[in-house]
């Protein structure tokens, strides 16, 4: 049977209204966690006031030897 462990990444969406991702920052992220063997799940956006994006939350996972 596999065995997985799991990893979230908050990544912050800056301004006042919030929604303002640094694109180069997150994928950095994003490639940083792959190529130490964590796969990414799913990514999910967290709403504030007026629809606005505070928060992208990713999943990670990655098998356990």
């Amino acid at each position: 049977m596999e065995k997985f462990e799991y990893k979230t990444l908050f990544s912050d969406a800056k301004g006042i209204f919030g929604g303002k991702v640094d694109k180069l920052t997150f994928q950095n992220e994003l490639n940083e966690l792959g190529s130490q063997g964590w796969e990414l799940v799913n990514t999910v956006a967290t709403a504030q006031s007026y629809g606005s994006t505070r928060w992208i939350i990713s999943i990670f996972k990655r098998r356990i030897q």
